[in-house]
This record gives structure tokens, C-alpha cells and sequence, in this order.
């Protein structure tokens, strides 16, 4: 037994912890009756195994583990989809909202960067990375980035504004290198994709 608390408590701990949420637990005990199962799935735990267990087994539950993390990368990941939370969102849905909702909330502040996220969210740098990056599989500047552009790309086809004044409204200071992000983004210049 672990001193303090024992691992139901610590696995609850971690999966109510906005900071750890997201990674995966699998609960390796001696415990093995349903009770117990089932308590511990209850408290957060993403599988559940009893000693003695089967190397096989664990490797199983390892990969499908993994394959569900990678399902749910892509779908944090795409910056251009909305966002539509499930009807009973995890933690990890809620701070991809609220992320999302902080960034779409200051794309035409070009000043507003990472540390600025950090303190709306109340994380250290390092924690907003390790997340953001188990979530989505990629760094959230780019992720930013992203958002800025796609939003670039609803304002050309969408509005008569100069491509100047788009590249203002979505956090760009230059618009020469917004017309060069947009094209290493899309394939296509901004004017060419209001022509498109």
C-alpha cells in the first residue's frame, strides 16, 4: 500500500487536476474484485488490471490507449474546424474550449503571446506545453498561428476588407509576412484565394 493515500485516491487526484487530466492511467493492483473494479474506473482511471496480469494484456490496453490519444489529437488539433464541445465534456474538453476561447478573443492583439495564455489560463509555461502538446500533438504557438490564418481565410471570403487590414484583425504587424505565412499555409496567396 502507498503511505498517505492509496492509489484510488491518487489517481482521482490526477485526473481532477486540470494539469494532469490528460494522461492516461492504467490502475496495476492487487485488488481484484469487481468492488474494487469498478471504484476504480469511477475515480478516473482509463483501465484497470489485477495482479497478477498478463504482460500481453498490458500491452493491449497500452496500444488502445494510444490509438484513442491519437483520435483525440486530431480532433484538438485542427485550429480551422469550430470547436464544438461533446454534450458531457472531459477536463480535456474544457480546456481546449477555454483555450480556444482565449486566443479566437485576442487574434488581433499582436502582442499577445504565450506567457499572456499562461496567466489567463493560471499555468506555468512548461505545463500549458506538456498539455497543449499531449492534446493536440503539436506546439500551441503553432496552433495560434493557425487559428489566426484560418480566421485570415473567413475574413477574405467572407468580407471586402483589404488584405492589409485582414492581416491586422488576425494579429499580423506586417502584411508581408502574413501574405508569406498565408501561402506556406494554403498553398495560395490571400489575394489569390479571394480570387478562388
Amino acid at each position: 500500500m502507498m503511505p498517505g493515500m492509496d492509489g484510488f485516491e491518487l489517481c482521482q487526484s490526477l485526473k481532477t487536476d486540470i494539469r494532469t487530466s490528460h494522461i492516461p492511467i492504467i490502475l496495476l493492483t492487487a485488488k481484484a474484485d469487481i468492488a474494487s473494479r469498478i471504484e476504480g474506473l469511477q475515480h478516473g482511471a482509463d483501465a484497470y488490471l489485477a495482479k497478477p496480469f498478463h504482460k500481453e494484456e498490458l500491452f493491449v490496453r497500452l496500444k488502445k490507449l494510444l490509438e484513442l490519444r491519437k483520435r483525440l489529437q486530431a480532433r484538438y488539433a485542427n485550429a480551422g474546424a469550430a470547436f464544438e464541445p461533446p454534450p458531457h465534456p472531459t477536463l480535456e474538453d474544457t480546456f481546449m474550449q477555454q483555450v480556444r476561447g482565449i486566443l479566437e478573443a485576442h487574434l488581433d492583439d499582436d502582442a499577445f503571446g504565450i506567457p499572456d495564455l499562461c496567466k489567463a489560463l493560471a499555468m506555468s509555461r512548461a505545463q500549458l506545453y506538456r498539455k497543449f502538446q499531449a492534446l493536440t500533438d503539436r506546439p500551441v504557438g503553432h496552433y495560434f498561428r493557425d487559428l489566426r490564418l484560418h480566421k485570415a481565410k473567413t475574413l477574405l471570403s467572407d468580407t471586402d476588407l483589404r488584405i492589409s487590414e485582414i492581416a491586422f484583425q488576425v494579429g499580423f504587424k506586417d502584411p508581408a509576412h502574413f501574405t508569406r505565412a498565408f501561402e506556406e499555409a494554403f498553398g495560395v496567396s490571400p489575394s489569390g484565394w479571394r480570387r478562388g
